[in-house]
């Protein structure tokens, strides 16, 4: 590199200069030679390629308008009418759900206790509650039926946990024979009119009442309004008999304001849907007039059987199964329809698009493509004539202008860089802060790096500061946890002794989640003074997700087990109810055993948990290796296996989750099943508290300072025979188990 006078000679600024001047001479001759080229092609091209152009549009578009048309509108019908099927099957299990709990409570109504319940309060507008209404000359004070009130309560809890499961649900409910009416929503305040009176209300009078108690059976009603709040919806209803007589009618209502709203609003550019139910009436459409408009039941004409019968048949296989396109001709012209059945309620969603806005696109872009034409022509042709007269006076000037540009730019990128070498070697010790100064903003890499630079000076502060900033975020978030831990654990059975009346059997189980909060839970409670039923469980996930899902599984697993189902019925009818709005993909394994209190019967089913262990009374702890089924929530339909064990006084159990067994050391080992079985059998004969104290003492000590990743969560129960029994401790004999 030399310098000439002001001219560096090798440096930058003269590279800059000769790579412009290469560029210059290089474009100026191939624009040249490219633009007389494309001169003498492109006239001819145009004219030639005019024809086939038009032609290949119009087929090609209305081709590919005619596959989307069909595409879209099969997809539009199906996905809307499978929307609403699975909206309508999470109604029908709710309603079959509160009707199997209301069975029992009342085939055998000394077995459960009289509930409180309480009627409308307007300051509890917002927050999902039971409320109690009776209809108007109903004697709230007789004694009887303050007896049937109370026992029906004890579905308020359910129905409450049932109303949260969709948004779309406007309240669960149960009416009884003789006025009185326990609903359970978050809508207190439109009970009360605007007087602040309460409103009357009589369910006997009601279209679902009477239509199930007609038909005997779970039915859903035809769109209805609602009496308390205006809006339209449908009811599933279904009776409950004792002894062949009425006992009471369970339900649960959806509203449909967001598919009347979803419809009407449907007509854009020629397409629209509409509604028709399971009598061919319109029950939702965008249309007022023509043979698509909603028509009282006893004006509107049954569209199974038009006068057109390419419509008629349509609306024959739509409400039956999913139709091809079809082409129908109406009276506003030819039109496309497509049909998809909402098998759950009976009714079809029709989608509709005219001819004419399908072709439209085509005829449009055929218009615009002529006049875009001619006018490229006619301008094409001026400024070509145009363009050959002033090119070679333009490329002079750009030239110059280019190599002026060169010298001045090279200079102007020179000298920032020499600027910022000077003062980086100006740098000291106690000054050692790069500052961003104007000279060096030009826009382009120079800048970058000059940021880059005065970037690096702070970032010692600024590490400080974001520091002292996280510390704090993390402070809040751990109080925040704090309180979501008590929470839990509250939900969680956590006084103990837990029946010290109970001389038949000892029970104590601990949950130490992993975080703040956990996804594993155990559960016991006696469904009547014979039974005892016990659960373990582990959510997949873990945290504040996994602590909602486990509690959500836990109040569903309690209420189907208090049903009286079998292990295996109460972890199916859970799937079903979890999998009917599980939106987040997630499953809980679980272990459910119920013992026969009298005779030590042990029914037990597995959803994909750890294996129980069992000791008999002298022996060990040992494994009992039972049948697996799937897990809860990964796929409804699934059927589990029950087993039953026969325990003698003295026997104990222990159930786990996966956390004992995979708790990790420092070292990445894990403590095992060896090691939990030693733990547990270091002292045998242990009551039920102290046993789960040496397993987890013993876990501790296995893991120490290492970071635990999973819950450790542990139940240990002791049997000691019925109440006539306890205290004795029979020899042990042959432990019998059968599937």
């Amino acid at each position: 590199m030399r310098r000439f006078k002001n001219l560096v000679i090798g440096g930058i600024q003269n590279k800059i200069f000769n790579l412009i001047l290469i560029t210059v001479l290089l474009l100026t001759a191939a624009s040249i030679a490219v633009t007389l080229y494309r001169s003498n092609m492109l006239s001819g091209l145009v004219s030639e390629t005019s024809a086939l152009q038009q032609a290949a549009i119009r087929e090609t578009t209305q081709t590919v308008m005619d596959e989307v048309v069909r595409r879209s509108m099969s997809k539009t019908s199906q996905m809307e009418a499978y929307i609403a099927n699975d909206l309508f099957d999470g109604l029908k299990n709710r309603v079959m759900l509160l009707g199997e709990y209301a069975q029992k409570l009342f085939n055998d109504p000394k077995a459960h206790q009289r509930m409180p319940v309480f009627p409308p309060d307007p300051a509890l507008n917002g927050s999902a509650a039971a409320q109690v209404i009776y209809a108007s000359g109903v004697d709230e004070t007789d004694a009887g039926l303050k007896d049937r009130v109370g026992l029906a309560a004890n579905l308020s809890d359910m129905m409450v946990s049932l109303y949260g499961v969709s948004a779309e649900t406007n309240s669960c409910f149960i009416a009884l024979p003789e006025g009185v009416f326990l609903i359970a929503d978050d809508r207190s305040a439109a009970k009360f009119a605007s007087d602040g009176s309460q409103k009357p209300y009589d369910p006997r009078t009601r279209p679902w009442y009477v239509q199930a108690v007609e038909q005997g059976d779970l039915i859903i009603t035809d769109v209805e309004t609602d009496a308390f709040t205006g809006d339209i919806g449908v009811v599933c209803a279904m009776p409950v008999y004792v002894d062949g007589s009425l006992a009471a009618v369970v339900g649960s209502d959806l509203f449909l304001t967001s598919m009347r709203d979803a419809v009407v609003t449907s007509e854009e550019d020629g397409t629209y849907l509409f509604v028709v139910n399971q009598q061919g009436h319109v029950v939702f459409s965008p249309k007022t007039e023509g043979p698509f408009r909603v028509l009282r039941a006893s004006e509107a004409g049954d569209l199974r059987f038009s006068d057109d019968p390419e419509l008629a048949g349509l609306i024959q296989d739509a409400l039956r199964s999913p139709t091809d396109l079809r082409q129908i001709s109406l009276e506003e012209g030819s039109c496309y329809m497509i049909g998809a059945p909402m098998e759950a309620v009976g009714w079809a969603l029709i989608s509709v698009c005219t001819l004419e806005s399908v072709s439209r696109p085509s005829e449009l872009l055929l218009t615009q493509y002529g006049d875009i034409e001619r006018n490229t022509l006619d301008t094409y042709h001026v400024k070509t004539d145009q363009s050959r007269n002033s090119s070679l006076i333009l490329l002079g000037a750009v030239t110059l202008l280019m190599l002026a540009g060169a010298l001045i730019l090279g200079k102007h990128i020179v000298a920032p860089l020499n600027h910022i070498t000077r003062r980086i070697s100006e740098l000291r010790e106690g000054d050692m802060e790069f500052k961003m100064e104007d000279r060096y903003r030009t826009g382009d890499e120079i800048e970058e790096l000059a940021q880059s630079f005065a970037a690096l000076s702070h970032k010692t502060v600024d590490y400080v500061e974001q520091v002292r900033t996280v510390t704090a975020e993390k402070e809040r978030i751990s109080s925040e946890l704090s309180l979501a831990t008590t929470i839990q654990s509250a939900m969680l059975p956590h006084i103990f002794p837990a029946f010290p009346d109970r001389t038949d059997f000892d029970i104590y189980a601990l949950m130490d989640p992993a975080k703040e909060v956990g996804g594993d839970f155990y559960d016991y409670f006696l469904i009547d003074e014979d039974h005892l039923c016990m659960v373990m469980a582990d959510v997949s996930g873990k945290g504040v997700p996994g602590a909602l899902f486990m509690m959500a599984s836990k109040i569903i697993l309690q209420s189907c087990a208090m049903l009286g189902n079998s292990a295996a019925k109460i972890l199916a009818r859970t799937n079903e109810a979890i999998c009917s709005n599980n939106e987040a993909q997630m499953f809980v394994t679980v272990w459910l055993g119920i013992l026969e209190l009298s005779t030590g019967t042990l029914t037990a089913a597995n959803a994909g948990h750890e294996y129980p262990v069992l000791k008999r009374p002298g022996g060990e702890y040992e494994i009992v290796r039972d049948r697996h089924g799937f897990v809860l929530g990964g796929l409804d339909g699934t059927r589990y296996t029950e087993y039953t064990l026969q325990m003698v006084p003295g026997e104990s159990l222990f159930v786990y989750t996966d956390g004992v067994p995979e708790a990790t050391n420092a070292r990445n080992e894990m403590f095992g099943v060896e090691r939990m079985l030693d733990a547990l059998n270091s002292q045998k004969d242990a009551d039920p508290k102290q046993v789960l104290a040496n397993v987890k003492q013993a876990v501790d000590h296995f893991v120490q300072d290492a970071e635990q990743f999973d819950d450790l969560t542990m139940l240990c129960m002791e049997y000691k025979g019925s109440r006539g029994q306890a205290g004795k401790a029979p020899a042990p004999k042959e432990r019998t188990a059968s599937k």
